[in-house]
């Protein structure tokens, strides 16, 4: 089968940084299925994992955490799909990835596609809809209806996860406040149901009081939070909730964070298949879930841009877009020749 890969681990603008590569096809077993490819989403997490490192591979290294695609086989354990079933999943980060053919993952891991989206529509949708899904009702604990007229701040909005988790965030009853500085994201977030968006480029809480919060009740941070935790712990409510996906890089103050008794959180949407917890199947629940929800219009894919075929030359050049920190909305890839 044909596939993207890499032995070394390169800046993108190497020659070597991805090559075009064929790997045997893969047989699946257990709760396994395989999966024709059908068409990727490239997400930051694939420009991590390719950033260079001393570290040489013996075998092609094949990268990707977002696909749609078909079922051609399952393993002898599986029992939530069947052979010809259409699937979309984000899969789990310590196996070979989707920039292949074919590809082997957890039935666990993967929702029914959604009937009334392309293929680039649901590739576009699985990693970041399951950050997104976890942060606001796993981690932040959110209930919908229950805290309807809530706040919540989303710190990058017009990205991957920022964009889906707005919408979600909307269908839960919340007030969404997202951040924007550019004309075009600034109209992003916009159609993604926010109800306020306020310029990261300036400071967030003058301009949080100007439209009437004296804070937040909840705070998505999708970028830098190191730059942002102080001005974090100013703009959190009493008893708040902060969630980021970034870690923090340097030690920080949290007396604010103590003082109000904010809960804060973190998500890393492959914690549940890397450390094969008892609730992996939570992802298939979240992805079967969102399917309705796209399906009867609270939902609209975040997909972008395309780009084609799926070869090595490609995925450079997803990754360079990708690295520059610009993009909006997911960005996908499919087709190989």
């Amino acid at each position: 089968m044909k596939a993207v890969g890499l032995y070394k681990y390169l800046p993108i603008e190497a020659e070597e940084s991805f090559l075009d590569v064929t790997l045997e096809t893969p047989k699946p077993s257990g709760h396994d299925i395989l999966v024709q490819v059908q068409a990727i989403s490239v997400n930051p997490v694939d420009t991590k994992q390719r950033a260079p490192k001393d570290k040489v591979e013996t075998t092609p290294r094949i990268l990707g955490w977002d696909a749609v695609g078909i079922i051609t086989e399952i393993g002898e354990e599986v029992e939530l799909f069947q052979v010809g079933d259409a699937v979309y999943y984000a899969g789990d980060v310590t196996r070979q990835g989707s920039y292949t053919e074919f590809q082997l993952v957890d039935e666990r891991l993967a929702g029914p596609k959604p009937k009334n989206l392309s293929i680039e529509e649901a590739a576009a949708m699985p990693l970041t809809l399951i950050t997104a899904w976890e942060a606001l009702f796993d981690r932040i604990r959110l209930i919908p209806d229950a805290d309807a007229g809530k706040s919540i701040l989303i710190i990058n909005g017009a990205g991957g996860v920022g964009s889906i988790a707005t919408q979600i965030a909307v269908w839960a009853g919340l007030e969404v406040i997202t951040t924007a500085s550019r004309d075009e994201t600034v109209n992003w977030c916009k159609e993604q149901g926010a109800t306020h968006i306020i310029n990261h480029r300036e400071a967030l809480l003058p301009q949080l009081k100007a439209l009437g919060f004296a804070n937040v009740d909840y705070i998505l941070c999708l970028h830098n939070t190191d730059a942002y935790w102080d001005t974090m712990q100013e703009i959190i409510a009493p008893e708040g909730h902060i969630c980021s996906i970034v870690e923090l890089e340097k030690p920080v103050t949290m007396s604010l964070i103590k003082d109000k008794s904010v809960t804060v959180s973190y998500e890393f949407m492959f914690t549940r298949s890397k450390y094969d917890t008892p609730d992996k199947v939570r992802q298939h629940d979240i992805l079967t879930k969102a399917a309705h929800l796209f399906e009867n219009g609270f939902l609209k894919s975040t997909w972008n841009q395309t780009l084609q075929p799926m070869n090595a030359a490609t995925i450079k050049e997803a990754h360079r877009i990708i690295e520059s920190g610009k993009s909006i909305g997911k960005l996908v890839v499919k087709g190989f020749e």
